[in-house]
C-alpha cells in the first residue's frame, strides 16, 4: 500500500473514505511503539476501514526550558514507519494549519487531574495536550482514537475529556511496549548517551520490583481467601499471616522505609528501593516522582485499596526527561 502524506484539514477531508476511521496522534519520531498503536488502530478500523496517523510538535503542551527546539523532525522516516505499519495516511500539518489565529485564547482546562504528577511537574502541559487533541479530533473526524498506556496520565485525561464534552468518539488505550532490557519506548530515547541509558533502565527495574512485590501480596491474599472453611481455617490463616508479615519485614528491610506496612506502602517501598540505588549512579536518575495512584482521578490509593492502581514514576537522566507506569489491581483486604 501506498500512504498518502496530506498536510491539509481539507485534503483529508475531501478523501474517499468507506467504514470506521481511526486516528493515531503523534509528536512525530515514530518507532516501534507508535508502530504498535498503527497496527492496532488497523485492527480497530477494520480491512474496509481507515487508519490516519497525525504527526504534530504541538507548541501549547511545552513549557519554558522544554525541548520544544530540539525535538527531532523526521517526518520522510515517521512516513516509512507509518505505511509499514499499515495506515492509509499521514496527516502533517504545519502551525498555522492547527492554529489558524495564533496562539488559541480559548482552551481546554484539564482541572483538578491535571495538577497532579506530570501536572504539577510541567504546570499547562496538559492543558496544551487537550486543546490539541480535541482540535486534531475535529479535523480528522474518526470513530476512534488510539493513544498508548505509556502516558497513563495523559490517556485518563484524554478519555474524561471526551466523556464531560460530549465527543463521539471511541478512545483506545495500547499496552506500553518495552526494548528488550524493559525499557519504555519512547521518541526521547534517542536523546540518552549510552552511560544515561544504563541508569535509565531504573524507571523501569522500580516498576517491576513494585509489580513483584504486589504479585506476592496478591498470592498470599489468594491462599487466605482459599483456605478451607473449617477448624484449621484460623490455623491457616495465622500461618499466612505471618508469611504474610515476613514478607513484609523483608521488602522494609531492603526498602529502608520503616512507615510502609504492606500493601501500597510496601510496593511503592519495592519500587523507591532501585530509584535511591540509581541516584548514586554515575550519572545519577533524578528522581521526579514515584506513586500508586488510582486511574480515575490520579489521587494517590489509600492503605488497603482495592481495585486497579497505576504505579507512575518520572525521572530525569542528564538532560533527558522518563516517564513509565505499569498497572496493577489489588484484590479485596481479606
Amino acid at each position: 500500500m501506498t500512504t498518502a502524506l496530506l498536510h491539509t484539514a481539507e485534503s483529508l477531508r475531501t478523501r474517499a473514505r468507506a467504514g470506521r476511521r481511526a486516528v493515531v496522534m503523534t509528536m512525530g519520531a515514530l518507532h516501534d511503539g507508535h508502530a504498535s498503536l498503527i497496527r492496532a488502530a488497523r485492527r480497530v478500523a477494520g480491512p474496509e476501514g481507515e487508519v490516519v496517523v497525525t504527526v504534530f510538535v504541538n507548541p501549547l503542551q511545552f513549557g519554558a526550558g522544554e525541548d520544544l527546539d530540539r525535538y527531532p523532525r523526521t517526518l520522510e522516516a515517521d512516513l516509512k514507519i507509518a505505511e509499514q505499519a499499515g495506515a492509509d495516511a499521514v496527516f502533517a500539518p504545519d502551525v498555522d494549519e492547527v492554529y489558524p489565529g495564533g496562539e488559541p485564547q480559548v482552551r481546554i482546562g484539564a482541572g483538578p487531574m491535571g495538577t497532579v504528577l506530570e501536572g504539577a511537574t510541567r504546570p499547562g502541559h496538559f492543558d496544551g495536550m487537550l486543546t490539541v487533541v480535541a482540535k486534531l479530533l475535529h479535523l480528522t473526524r474518526p470513530e476512534a482514537a488510539l493513544f498508548g498506556q505509556k502516558d497513563a496520565q495523559q490517556l485518563a485525561l484524554i478519555r474524561r475529556m471526551v466523556r464531560d464534552l460530549n465527543f463521539d468518539v471511541e478512545i483506545v488505550g495500547v499496552p506500553t511496549v518495552r526494548e528488550d532490557d524493559g525499557l519504555a519506548l519512547s521518541s526521547r530515547n534517542r536523546y540518552l548517551a549510552p552511560d544515561e541509558r544504563r541508569t535509565a533502565l531504573a524507571l523501569s527495574q522500580a516498576l517491576f520490583a513494585g509489580r513483584d512485590r504486589h504479585a506476592a501480596q496478591e498470592a498470599l491474599r489468594a491462599r487466605a481467601a482459599s483456605a478451607p472453611a473449617t477448624r484449621a481455617r484460623a490455623a491457616a490463616l495465622s500461618a499466612i499471616g505471618e508469611s504474610r508479615a515476613a514478607a513484609d519485614a523483608h521488602a522494609l528491610a531492603r526498602s529502608g522505609a520503616p512507615s510502609a506496612t504492606g500493601g501500597p506502602a510496601a510496593v511503592l517501598a519495592s519500587a523507591r528501593q532501585v530509584l535511591d540505588e540509581a541516584a548514586r549512579l554515575r550519572p545519577p536518575l533524578r528522581l521526579d516522582y514515584v506513586a500508586l495512584v488510582d486511574p480515575a482521578d490520579f489521587t494517590e490509593v489509600r492503605p488497603g485499596h482495592s481495585g486497579d492502581a497505576v504505579l507512575a514514576v518520572a525521572a530525569r537522566v542528564g538532560s533527558t526527561r522518563l516517564i513509565d507506569n505499569i498497572p496493577l489491581t489489588f484484590g479485596a483486604t481479606v
